[in-house]
């Protein structure tokens, strides 16, 4: 809808209580020409991007985190989980205290709920670009091997395992329990493994298709979650997909659109090499060449993340099934606030939520970047 869009002090206001409670009007406006103004992305998977591995223990973390931040603001990311890999457990020692949750502002993104851990809790037959030699499984401590390994669960928001390892259930009932958002993928389950893992309180599926069992109609496997009838009444499940082209075929990206629209976040599964010329980068442990857009671990075609923007998946996204520009702006922004529980103040344009939100073009080219109502990027050749 064409209309005015109000902001003060970092929120969205409802001009309303302005107009005939303060009788008040506006000390700034700005002609956006046209443009389409949306929330702000939100990217629960990446692993980095310009140079930086956020799966690899440095000096200059810190920096590193700065930089990706930074530079996600004009591909629309206005907050993001930083993700590690399947690593050992001095990397998530060493990295995890130097994640802290923040807002974003002219610095870069926020760090808005924290961190999203993929692994080493997986199935080594569907590792993908995961070190073997790091992957562990639950032994008689559980949840205490869990703690063990990460160190702190203090800045973590999601951590991805496979439902099938012994003695899942009671991890994925301590996590939820502590509000950790539980998301099942590399994995071999089978449907009634990743039902009852969900029964448990697990409520995302990291990359769907990818590293996990294919779609069989006896056994739809974790894919089968998307359609069904033994999620618990009022949750959701929720979906990652990397839609850039290369880790899904359009096919499969309209499938699973069509049988769970309300449930599909778009994740970039961004590394290192996003941002960079093609050549050899790391993905934690692993080193990975970069061939176009497709990422492969050195000397095989085993698939490792992705160098995909966000904004580049949601233009490809919105192509691949046709769906409406608000669909596709949804799958970036407010299905992953929902997915963490922060749609009370992001993914939205709702009056009292957070002034995060762009300006975008009709091709969904994004034009300037706000975060709480400043504006941290813009495309010089505007001419606002």
């Amino acid at each position: 809808r064409r209309e005015d869009l109000w902001v003060r002090e970092g929120k969205i206001l409802n001009p309303e209580k302005l107009f005939f409670d303060e009788k008040g009007s506006a000390d700034v406006q700005l002609d956006c020409k046209g443009s389409i103004i949306a929330p702000g992305f939100i990217d629960v998977q990446i692993n980095g991007g310009f140079g930086v591995d956020f799966s690899l223990a440095t000096d200059d973390f810190k920096s590193g985190i700065d930089l990706v931040s930074q530079k996600i603001l004009s591909h629309g990311v206005t907050s993001f989980c930083p993700t590690l890999v399947t690593s050992p457990p001095s990397v998530y020692h060493q990295v995890l205290p130097q994640i802290n949750v923040r807002n974003g502002g002219a610095h870069g993104a926020g760090i808005l709920a924290g961190a999203h851990l993929e692994g080493p809790f997986i199935s080594k037959e569907k590792k993908g670009a995961h070190p073997e030699h790091c992957i562990r499984t639950f032994e008689a401590g559980a949840f205490q091997d869990l703690l063990a390994t990460y160190g702190s669960l203090d800045c973590v928001r999601i951590v991805t395992l496979a439902p099938e390892i012994k003695r899942s259930s009671e991890v994925i009932r301590e996590l939820t329990k502590r509000g950790i958002c539980v998301s099942l993928g590399h994995s071999v389950a089978n449907l009634s493994q990743a039902e009852e893992a969900v029964q448990h309180g697990a409520t995302f599926i990291t990359h769907l298709f990818n590293a996990m069992l294919p779609f069989h109609h006896r056994d739809p496997g974790i894919v089968g979650l998307l359609t069904s009838d033994k999620i618990p009444a009022g949750r959701r499940v929720f979906y990652g997909m990397i839609s850039d082209g290369i880790h899904t075929n359009p096919a499969a990206l309209r499938i699973a659109h069509r049988a769970h629209p309300s449930g599909l976040v778009l994740v970039t599964d961004a590394i290192a090499g996003m941002g960079l010329a093609p050549g050899r980068h790391t993905l934690g442990q692993q080193v990975v060449e970069i061939d176009g857009l497709n990422t492969y671990i050195a000397g095989t075609k085993t698939l490792s993340g992705s160098v995909a923007t966000m904004d580049a998946c949601v233009r490809h996204f919105l192509e691949a099934t046709g769906c409406s520009v608000e669909t596709a702006l949804e799958a970036a922004s407010l299905h992953p606030a929902q997915l963490l529980g922060i749609e009370h103040k992001k993914g939205t344009l709702d009056y009292d939520s957070d002034a995060d939100f762009l300006m975008l073009n009709d091709s969904l080219y994004v034009q300037a970047t706000y975060i709480a109502g400043e504006e941290v990027w813009r495309q010089d050749a505007l001419g606002m």
